[in-house]
Parts: C-alpha cells; sequence; structure tokens
C-alpha cells in the first residue's frame, strides 16, 4: 500500500473534486462542458488507481493475465491525455462547429491509439510480470516495444498540446478573471512537471534501446513527477470552475470582510442581540450574517463620525494619485478607524461625552447597504498607509 500512496493520494484528490462538482455536472449534463470535465476526473481517477503497483498486481492476479495492466494503464493514461485536450477545446470556446470538428478528430486520434496498444499488448510476448518497470523491462520486445512508443507518443502529444494552448489562453486572459488565471496557471505547471515525467521515461526506454541501464530514471524519478503533474492539471480544471460558482464568490466576499466584522463585532453586539449561527449554517448565510454584523457596528459608531478626518484623509489620498472613488473609500475608512478609537477610549473611561466635531454624520448610505463598496472598505481598513497612521494619532492628518 505505502508503494501506492504516490499515485492514491492525487487520485483520491480527483475522487473529491468529482464528488464537490457531482451537483453542478448532475444539473449540467446536457452542456459538452460538464461531460468534458466529468470524463477527465474519472479519466484521471483510473490512471491514478490503475498505476499503482498494488493495483497492477491485483488486476494482473484477477484476470489470470500476466501484465494485463500494462495496455489497461497505457490505453486510461492515452485517454486521459486526450481528455485534457477535449475540455480544453470546450473550455476556450469559439465556433460550434469547430469545436465539435476538433473534438472529433481528437477523440478519434487518441481512440485509435488505445485500440492500436490493445492490439499490440495482445500479439505481444510479456511472460514475465512487472510492476515498476515495464517500459524499460520490455524495451526490445517485438510488439510491446512499439506498444510503449505508441502510449509515450500519444501523451507526449497530448501534454505538449494541452500546454501549449493553456500557456497561449494565459497571457490571453484579462487579470481580472482570477481564478481562470489561476487554473490555466497550474495546469501548465501541471504540464511542466509532465515533461519531467516524459523525459525520465524517454531516457529511460532510449538508454535501452542503446544498450545501456538507466531503468531507475522510470522506476523511481518518473512516477513523483506524474502524481504531481496529475494533481496540478487536475486541480488547474476545477480551480476556475469552483472559483466562478456562487459559493465561491460568498466565501471569497466573506473572507475579504473579515477584517471589518473583527473591528466592528465588539461596537454592533453592544447595540444589538447578535444572533449566532450555528456551524453547519451555509456560507451565504454567513456572508448575510456578517454584512448585517458589519451593518450594525456602522451605525453604533455613526455620532463618533468626525468629518475632518475624513476631508484630511481624503486630500491625502488625492495627494498620492488616487483616483476620487478610491479617495473616497479610503476617508471613510479613516474616518471609521478613528471612531472605533474614540468609542474605545470613552468605554474605557465609562464616559457618555459626545465625540468632537459634527455628530451624526454617518458613511453614505451605499456602504451600510452594498456589500461590493463594503469590501473595498474592508481592504482599505486592514491595507491603507493612511488609515494607519490614523490609527497611530487621529490627529496626524
Amino acid at each position: 500500500m505505502t508503494d501506492g500512496l504516490i499515485l492514491y493520494v492525487p487520485g483520491s484528490v480527483m475522487i473529491l473534486a468529482l464528488l464537490i462538482k457531482a451537483p453542478t455536472l448532475r444539473r449540467g449534463w446536457d452542456q459538452p462542458l460538464m461531460r468534458a470535465v466529468c470524463t477527465l476526473l474519472v479519466v484521471g481517477c483510473l490512471v491514478m488507481f490503475l498505476a499503482a503497483p498494488p493495483t497492477i498486481s491485483a488486476v494482473n492476479r484477477l484476470t489470470g493475465i500476466v501484465n494485463f495492466s500494462a495496455p489497461l494503464v497505457y490505453s486510461a493514461l492515452t485517454a486521459f491525455s486526450g481528455s485534457c485536450i477535449v475540455l480544453v477545446l470546450h473550455w476556450g470556446g469559439g465556433p460550434p462547429a469547430v469545436v465539435r470538428r476538433a473534438t472529433r478528430l481528437t477523440v478519434a486520434v487518441f481512440g485509435a491509439v488505445t485500440l492500436l496498444i490493445v492490439a499490440l499488448f495482445a500479439i505481444g510476448d510479456a511472460p514475465v510480470e512487472r510492476l515498476r518497470d515495464l517500459d524499460t523491462y520490455y524495451a526490445n520486445t517485438p510488439w510491446l516495444r512499439e506498444m510503449i512508443v505508441c502510449y509515450l507518443l500519444a501523451h507526449t502529444v497530448g501534454s505538449s498540446t494541452l500546454t501549449l494552448l493553456c500557456w497561449k489562453w494565459l497571457l490571453r486572459v484579462r487579470p481580472s478573471l482570477r481564478p481562470l488565471r489561476t487554473g490555466l496557471a497550474m495546469i501548465v505547471l501541471g504540464g511542466a512537471l509532465d515533461l519531467g515525467y516524459l523525459v525520465t521515461k524517454w531516457m529511460a526506454v532510449g538508454a535501452r534501446w542503446a544498450g545501456r541501464d538507466w531503468d531507475g530514471l522510470s522506476t523511481y524519478v518518473a512516477p513523483p513527477f506524474a502524481s504531481a503533474a496529475a494533481l496540478m492539471v487536475g486541480s488547474g480544471f476545477i480551480v476556475p470552475l469552483v472559483g466562478g460558482s456562487a459559493a465561491w464568490r460568498d466565501f471569497s466576499q466573506y473572507r475579504r470582510l473579515h477584517p471589518l466584522w473583527k473591528a466592528l463585532r465588539g461596537f454592533a453586539a453592544s447595540s444589538v442581540t447578535i444572533v449566532p449561527l450555528t456551524w453547519w449554517s451555509p456560507i451565504g448565510i454567513r456572508l448575510i450574517h456578517r454584512e448585517s454584523v458589519i451593518d450594525d457596528g456602522i451605525l453604533a459608531l455613526s455620532r463618533w463620525f468626525d468629518p475632518a478626518v475624513r476631508g484630511s484623509a481624503y486630500e491625502a489620498a488625492l495627494g498620492q494619485g488616487m483616483c476620487e472613488a478610491r479617495a473616497s473609500v479610503v476617508a471613510d475608512a479613516a474616518m471609521l478607524a478613528a471612531a472605533c478609537l474614540r468609542r474605545e477610549a470613552a468605554d474605557l473611561a465609562d464616559g457618555d461625552g459626545e465625540p468632537p466635531g459634527e455628530a451624526g454624520q454617518g458613511l453614505p448610505e451605499p456602504y451600510r447597504l452594498d456589500s461590493r463598496p463594503l469590501a473595498a472598505l474592508a481592504r482599505e481598513f486592514r491595507a491603507s498607509p493612511i488609515v494607519a497612521a490614523v490609527r497611530r494619532d487621529p490627529v496626524a492628518l
């Protein structure tokens, strides 16, 4: 079992991804993209589990055919290479007729290679079971040699095409599409790792053809490359699909609001009763709850807002070259930070005194009601140097 962990782990990750996306895949089964995603994950899981030495031994024993796992693993790996290209074709979009034509061509080519691998194994002779080094052990055996070359060529073409397509696409994608850029970058990195796998395999097989023994490259160096590459490529396809979902957007928003929530929850609790959430509450409910706590905290601090602090921060932000919209957010964050300090000081003194300046000058209405400005407010509240200066000395600006 220990020998197979290096492949079982990424295989398990792919199964987890498949289970997570199962509801979406089921609802969108009529869409070619969803079918391509499902095919990729299923074939990827099969490759990882079938290629592990314990599984190879078990399959050979159950079928009663020595080295039966060889064409099985090579066929699954070839199908995985073709599935990656098909998914990229659907993922990238384009005229439906062109995508369908390219998909059919890819399926036909890789399907033919898969059948050829099975046929070559059937007419070849592999009497000695090899769990880890079949590529090099039979590198000079008639028909099996051709089978090994077929699977390596198919995998080389598939991996190179996938990496090149994703690299070109990555260069064209707008920076604002972060989940897509992240997924493409992971696939490109996975392609680079897969290149390491292919190089070591080709070198080891080529060394056998030249009469040398470099089997260690294929037996011990190549498997970690394959495992890491499969994990990166599989994750790269999942990240944009998960990252573009409503649940992921809610989670991202929830996480970005944490600085404001942490700073204001105490003030909100002093003015209203905060209903606790259960641990199983969905992320959408948690986001609404966090936004409500922030709004209540802002309302509780409204009479402590000092327009003079806001004005000074606004001018300082403009002086640093910020646009008016961002300067306004920085100014509101600075005024809010100063209000927190004044309220904390008053609470420590057990006083009910009014803050200096004009009271009742609350934040503009959008910051109370719209979560998107709240996210910008939270970002500046946490990271703006101007807000940090206000925290150090509210009258320094």
